[in-house]
């Protein structure tokens, strides 16, 4: 049965024709037939998301702006944490996405949990500025991702938070401590994912870093599920929004 559900959730992630004239169309073309699948096999594919929310520092009562949030199982990594906090909003285009992400928290209970459906470049939160943003595997997805970066930097009071992690290749002359990707990675996986829109980005670490200042980052590979050998580059950003 897993075997079936995965060869399903690699056809519409290889093969199936992507339709929709706008970009919340797409998404839903994308991700609403592999919606009931997509926890399980990204949990095989998409690294460095526990480590991620687990590093990033966090106050009781604080608001957190989970951005391109899915199914919110990205909350599960926060554990105990999550009761700790007031208001917890998980923003995402994709209606399928979000119908998962509805039954998790009935099944978990959680009532600090609130869902929106809406552009991460354009969301506007009740209730004033966040403490903590995140982003897994969003920006990637996302046309205007500097543009949810700017967002995120107005949402976010000064001291705030930022924790991104995401699949990325560097630059062709990447400055330490970034590290330096050769010519197939920067050429074969930006093409390889091209094909779900999905667009790795040279410029993400670089724009990221630009407007916070860095508290950790990880450059890492993580293997891809039936591609024995085969490893694709990803990083983890945690950065404060300067205090003036």
């Amino acid at each position: 049965m897993s075997i079936a559900a995965d060869l399903k959730t690699l056809y519409h992630l290889t093969l199936a024709p992507i339709r929709g004239g706008s970009h919340a169309e797409r998404l839903e073309s994308f991700y609403g037939p592999q919606a009931a699948a997509y926890d399980r096999f990204r949990r095989r594919l998409l690294h460095g998301r526990e480590e991620l929310y687990r590093s990033i520092p966090v106050s009781h009562g604080a608001r957190w702006l989970d951005l391109g949030g899915g199914t919110a199982a990205n909350l599960e990594f926060l554990g105990d944490r999550l009761a700790e906090l007031e208001r917890v909003f998980v923003v995402d285009l994709s209606t399928s996405l979000l119908d998962v992400a509805r039954q998790r928290i009935a099944e978990h209970g959680w009532n600090n949990v609130e869902l929106v459906r809406g552009d991460a470049t354009a969301v506007e939160p009740p209730g004033g500025p966040v403490d903590v943003v995140s982003c897994s595997y969003s920006l990637t997805m996302m046309p205007d991702w500097f543009a949810a970066i700017d967002r995120a930097y107005e949402l976010l009071r000064p001291g705030g938070v930022i924790g991104v992690v995401d699949f990325f290749v560097s630059r062709r002359h990447a400055e330490p401590p970034r590290v330096q990707h050769g010519w197939w990675t920067r050429h074969f996986w930006p093409a390889w994912f091209a094909r779900d829109n999905v667009h790795l980005s040279p410029d993400h670490l670089p724009y990221l870093q630009r407007r916070y200042e860095t508290l950790s980052l990880a450059q890492e590979r993580s293997p891809v599920p039936y591609l024995p050998g085969v490893r694709v580059p990803y990083y983890r950003f945690v950065g404060r929004k300067p205090l003036a």
